[in-house]
């Protein structure tokens, strides 16, 4: 009997990816919830798994060997589930080559950028008493998100996915466009960007990652000061 891989996760982008890639590779899985709102990845038995103290991470029972294995890091996780199930990221070099780029791509560009865009908009203002002060970095974050959905958009024309075939790559990026109604960013000039967006939306393994992730809720509302404190890094908790 095949154990299922141990899967650390919160309900956001990052954590979105890992559960769509094995409900598409039909890996089973459980979830166990990272409450990233009250500090829980900054347990000790979270960071020997992930050290970054960031989710999402798994453990897969059945890994190299049929000895377990942990990993940490949405791109490599991706990476490893694709080498593992030979599903979303093709054995053929240059095919690889073309899924990587764009998966580094999301890690190293859409993920950072947008969720500095997310903070700026959403969170940071009730964090400084003037909101002049952050004035700058709410432009700065959104003329990127700008400039990376135009990317995505000349990089659709033509093709139906980010590397020609349905891949990882696709299923890094997809949970970052979710709310892009929230980033206040109009997609009405982008129709290849939003027929992507709209054909992995119907896919039926993402829709059952929806549907999963939907029965956990946020708590950011619910943590304490110190324990928000321990999130935004400030404090008592920031590092220098």
């Amino acid at each position: 009997m095949i154990q299922p891989i141990e899967l650390y996760f919160w309900p956001t982008p990052n954590g979105l990816k890992i559960s769509i890639a094995l409900e598409e590779m039909e890996l089973p899985y459980v979830v166990k919830p990272v409450a990233i709102g009250k500090g829980d990845q900054f347990k000790p038995d979270f960071m020997a798994i992930s050290p970054n103290n960031r989710m999402p991470a798994i453990v897969d029972p059945d890994g190299p060997g049929g000895a377990p294995i942990s990993i940490f890091e949405s791109g490599a996780i991706l990476q490893y589930l694709g080498r593992k199930t030979g599903k979303f990221y093709s054995k053929d070099e240059r095919k690889r080559v073309e899924v990587d780029e764009w998966l580094i791509w999301q890690v190293a560009n859409v993920g950072p950028m947008f969720g500095q865009a997310s903070h700026f908009k959403n969170y940071a203002p009730n964090l400084v008493d003037d909101p002049e002060k952050i004035a700058y970095a709410v432009a700065r974050y959104n003329n990127e998100v700008n400039r990376l959905l135009g990317v995505l958009e000349r990089r659709l024309e033509g093709r139906d996915f980010l590397a020609g075939d349905y891949s990882v790559a696709d299923i890094a990026t997809f949970p970052w466009t979710r709310n892009h109604d929230a980033q206040g960013v109009p997609w009405t000039d982008k129709p290849h960007l939003s027929r992507w967006f709209k054909a992995i939306a119907e896919r039926p393994a993402v829709k059952a990652a929806l549907a999963k992730i939907a029965q956990i809720k946020s708590n950011r509302e619910t943590a304490t000061d110190d324990q928000k404190d321990q999130f935004f890094g400030r404090g008592k908790f920031a590092k220098v």
